[in-house]
């Protein structure tokens, strides 16, 4: 895991392609949500952050990465666990303001343990 410059907050500054960087829309506080999706099965498999940086990382290494705003740094799936996201494709949604992560997930998705973050709490639905 890599610090952002300014604690407490996503990277001002980031590599990623301007072409792209100008298509996001963005939260006040210059993040939008990564949907992690299994890429052969479709399988929903978490939600994360991202800013700019972390795209462009996602873009460049093949790793999803996320803004953690608990911890208020960039991670890596699968630094720490070893349960990793090797990126399939990134595909903005038509308002641009989320993203699609296609990956090929190893291990748990959920930091629970659970293989996805959805699989613990279904909701009843009313008859």
């Amino acid at each position: 895991m890599t610090s952002a410059p300014a604690p407490g907050t996503p990277a001002p500054q980031s590599n990623l392609d301007p072409a792209i960087a100008a298509r996001l829309k963005r939260g006040a506080d210059g993040l939008f949500p990564a949907i992690a999706q299994q890429y052969d099965t479709g399988e929903v498999l978490m939600l994360g952050w991202m800013d700019d940086e972390a795209l462009h990382r996602t873009l460049t290494t093949g790793r999803c990465t996320y803004w953690s705003r608990s911890r208020r740094e960039y991670w890596a799936k699968g630094d720490t666990s070893g349960h990793t996201q090797t990126v399939k494709s990134v595909a903005l949604d038509c308002d641009a303001d989320t993203v699609l992560v296609k990956v090929d997930q190893k291990g748990a998705a959920c930091h629970t343990g659970d293989r996805t973050c959805f699989d613990a709490d279904v909701l009843p639905l009313a008859q």
